[in-house]
């Protein structure tokens, strides 16, 4: 089974006259969620106008285009093309003419049985535009026979195995929805509206709220369905319920450090991470230094907790595009060093400890530790502030397929001397789960210990939770 993948931001807003420009502000506060396209679709009156387009938020809007996104409602969506091709007919939201008024969906997840469910479809009928599996969840809402969209949306959902956090704009309303698993995150907050009356906001991330001064309420809950209209807001649950799975990744690389993530923030979370390694470790070292930028809190964590001196021995350049000319001539570890820069001053005869957030193909890492030892480190010791990666995500993470992670198919030894460092250390997964433990409820943690909470198409589980592929 080849994984399919939406790694993705979403954000929506309800009764607010600057609507498309707050959109347009959330996504640029979630754009490390997805950066191959973004959208927005806005509610005037009972019509829907939308953009949409490839590239980065500011590349895809401009002043002029967000003055014609009129209207006091909005939902937006940022991308990262992992499932399907990075072509316009995947960028999201996904629009749709139902019964009786237009319908706009942005989805942040990933659904597993999104191959059965197309073949279904197609099979009464139903024609695609795009490759991925969100447009499966349009078109389940689309063939519904009810007049009611919320029961649109409770049953066909019913229908769905996976991840999902929707925002979900009607002529009459915006819903927020979240799989009952509460694998990816979703929060709602209010900030001042229209007419003396709230308006209503809701995001992959809470840094979305902090940027446009909204303020903080709650997550949405796992298998909630809120939504508000002009009656004011709802919620009703799934009828389905079943054990909570929040992605553990998303502490751990996905999410930005000063966002709060089911409860907890998440600087802090990766902050106890680095203690935690430090806890664990014994190694004789002079300084700690993170890979940055998602290294850091780690870091800083591990130099409180062992008494090293942290210092920033790597320098990253932040302006970067996603594309870059290469000299004609070939240069050792080009990509790296065009993004990560070591400072010899810092390093030069120093024992370090390197610090970074995960190690899964170890090419990165490899290159990495060649850098800081061509720089004047005379040890190095790479210390990851996660468990050893061991299976790809079904759930909306790009992680490779398993053949691919070099942690489940080499020894620790191995993967150091493959790194080339003089010592290698993960966290250990007693230590993640106590580093995150403020969580009331579960996490999925399949990527480090193969235990998936679902059903997954093409696959089976063992006993154990264990997964193979079925051929």
């Amino acid at each position: 089974m080849k994984a399919w993948h939406d790694e993705c931001g979403v954000f929506g807003i309800w009764n607010h006259p600057e609507s498309a420009h707050l959109a347009y502000l959330g996504l640029y506060a979630i754009q490390h969620r997805g950066q191959e396209s973004a959208g927005i679709v806005t509610l005037d009156g009972s019509v829907h106008h939308a953009h949409k387009g490839l590239g980065l938020v500011d590349e895809v809007f401009k002043e002029e285009t967000l003055r014609s996104l009129r209207g006091t409602a909005a939902v937006g969506h940022v991308r990262y093309s992992t499932t399907g091709q990075n072509s316009l007919n995947n960028a999201q939201p996904m629009s749709a003419s139902l019964f009786n008024g237009p319908v706009a969906l942005a989805h942040n997840g990933n659904i597993v049985n999104a191959e059965p469910l197309k073949q279904d479809l197609r099979a009464r009928g139903s024609i695609f535009q795009g490759t991925n599996d969100t447009e499966v969840l349009l078109h389940l809402i689309a063939r519904h026979d009810s007049q009611d969209l919320l029961t649109c949306i409770r049953d066909s959902l019913e229908r769905v195995e996976g991840a999902y956090s929707l925002t979900i704009l009607s002529h009459k309303a915006l819903f927020a929805v979240r799989d009952p698993y509460g694998f990816r995150p979703l929060v709602l907050g209010t900030m001042d509206g229209i007419g003396g009356r709230p308006a209503y906001v809701v995001a992959s991330e809470t840094c979305a709220f902090d940027l446009i001064g909204a303020r903080f309420v709650r997550e949405i809950q796992p298998g909630e369905i809120f939504w508000v209209d002009e009656t004011g807001e709802h919620s009703v649950m799934m009828t389905r319920q079943v054990p909570r799975a929040s992605c553990i990744f998303e502490h751990v690389y996905f999410s930005r450090p000063d966002s709060v993530v089911f409860g907890e923030s998440v600087y802090e979370v990766r902050k106890r991470a680095g203690q935690t390694l430090a806890a664990q470790d014994d190694v004789e070292a002079d300084i700690v230094i993170p890979v940055p930028d998602s290294g850091v809190p780690s870091a800083i964590g591990y130099a409180q907790k062992s008494g090293l001196p942290f210092e920033l021995g790597i320098i990253r350049n932040h302006y970067i595009g996603r594309t870059f000319i290469q000299p004609s001539q070939s240069i050792r570890d080009f990509g790296v060093k065009i993004k990560l820069n070591p400072q010899s001053a810092v390093l030069r005869g120093k024992r370090v400890v390197v610090i970074d957030d995960s190690l899964v193909r170890g090419t990165t890492s490899r290159k990495i530790v060649n850098l800081i030892r061509a720089a004047g480190a005379s040890e190095v010791h790479l210390r990851i502030a996660a468990p050893p990666t061991i299976g790809p995500c079904y759930y909306g993470v790009d992680t490779p397929e398993k053949s691919q992670l070099i942690a489940a198919n080499q020894s620790l030894e191995s993967i150091r001397e493959f790194v080339g460092a003089d010592s290698l250390r993960y966290l250990s997964m007693e230590g993640l789960r106590a580093a995150v433990g403020g969580q009331n409820g579960g996490f999925c943690a399949a990527c480090f210990d193969g235990k998936y909470p679902t059903n997954l198409f093409g696959l089976e589980k063992d006993p154990h939770g264990n997964v193979r592929e079925v051929v």
